[in-house]
């Protein structure tokens, strides 16, 4: 069994340095007339956050902050791969039984996700269950080691992140997943559920279309009964991502190294590739710049540099194990749906129990509508919920 290592961010004043030198030289290009968003970040968003980074962003204020996380490594072997050192955040609650649940990010996000709502999760009270949070940076985020063998996909980030839970002392846990986490978490309930997973919360339902031998009630909804409003606007959000907003995903999937250059060589351009996702994404959040430069500070300052951050869509796509091809594991599945995310379908295709509509909130819903996510694992979760008493030993009260 693998130690494990607390772990406090200490970026050195010569990573500091190199950063301001960066953005002193910044060249900017040109904008067409009344250019907006139309084109891409609007040139005076991007000199307003450059200005800040440089001048007045004071990092060690906000490395202090993230510092007072109980963040730890540990070393992880993954068949085939070797030992990964895996950085995560590790937050128990003060209430024994609590229920222990896995929280995982995607892409552009990292384990800053979990900041907002791991002080209510893993709050007690007598209304409501509480939580032992674990929220792990994937491979090449943030301070977790990056995989530089190819293949590492669904079936490896099933494995290390259930040999995390279990090397921490949790052979039964639940999961709670957007964007790649999702991805990752039902890899997690397919492989390792329900002997080790006992159900799993996203808020990235992620589905294909429902056939009638998979899905046959699924199938008849969805081939007689007319969409919901929300279901069209969902369907409106998707058209406008297939349409204009896929070309990071077409590049990071395809050709990942080149795109790396500039995300790892100009922290102008990978500003501007994060934070057109953090804006569009979003259902109108009130970033602040400070939230913004913390956010992708983050990915500059990672172990292993932002470009190893895009490598997990190469994998993916180049392997069996792509989001459209994924278990479809038995555990009882919760699905809160946020109005401004693309990846909004009804997740029939799983064992669904709890499904939740929000009349706000985007794809980063941890961050944008903290309260909102955590009320529905409360809910799933609950002595009343779906999901009561999943884990045994662990009813949350």
């Amino acid at each position: 069994m693998s130690t494990e290592r607390p772990f406090r961010i200490a970026v050195s004043d010569d990573a500091l340095a190199l950063l301001k030198r960066k953005l002193n030289d910044a060249r900017f290009p040109d904008e067409v007339d009344e250019a907006a968003w139309d084109y891409g970040v609007p040139l005076a968003d991007v000199k307003r956050l450059v200005g800040r980074w440089k001048d007045g962003y004071d990092w060690r204020t906000h490395e202090n902050t993230l510092n007072k996380l109980p963040m730890f490594t540990r070393d992880i072997e993954v068949e085939g791969y070797g030992t990964l050192d895996v950085h995560y955040v590790h937050q128990r609650s003060t209430v024994e039984g609590a229920i222990p649940l896995l929280f995982v990010h995607g892409w552009p996000g990292s384990f800053i996700e979990v900041t907002k709502i791991l002080p209510l999760l893993t709050a007690g009270g007598p209304g409501h269950p509480s939580f032992h949070v674990v929220a792990p940076s994937l491979p090449g985020f943030a301070w977790s080691s990056p995989v530089l063998k190819r293949g590492f996909s669904g079936k490896q980030y099933a494995e290390l992140f259930n040999k995390l839970m279990i090397s921490l002392g949790y052979d039964e846990y639940v999961t709670q997943g957007g964007d790649w986490g999702y991805y990752v978490t039902r890899f997690l309930a397919g492989l390792h559920g329900p002997l080790n997973v006992k159900a799993s919360h996203t808020n990235f339902p992620l589905a294909s279309a429902p056939t009638f031998w998979a899905s046959p009630v699924q199938y008849l909804k969805h081939l007689i009964l007319p969409y919901t409003a929300l279901e069209l606007q969902w369907l409106g959000n998707l058209q406008e991502f297939l349409t204009r907003g896929r070309g990071y995903f077409l590049q990071h999937s395809t050709r990942p190294q080149t795109i790396g250059y500039n995300l790892s060589d100009s922290p102008v351009g990978m500003l501007a590739w994060i934070y057109e996702k953090l804006v569009l994404w979003s259902d109108s959040y009130p970033w602040t710049d400070d939230e913004v430069l913390t956010w992708l500070s983050i990915y500059w300052f990672s172990r292993a540099g932002p470009a190893a951050s895009v490598r997990i869509y190469f994998e993916v796509g180049g392997t069996a194990d792509t989001p459209w091809v994924m278990p479809r594991p038995n555990v009882p599945f919760g699905a809160s749906y946020f109005p401004k995310d693309s990846g909004n379908v009804h997740a029939g295709e799983c064992n669904v129990v709890f499904e939740s509509e929000h009349t706000s909130g985007g794809h980063f819903a941890a961050f944008e509508n903290p309260q909102g996510l955590v009320d529905d694992l409360r809910k799933m979760f609950g002595k009343e919920g779906p999901a009561a008493g999943i884990v045994p030993g662990h009813s949350g009260f």
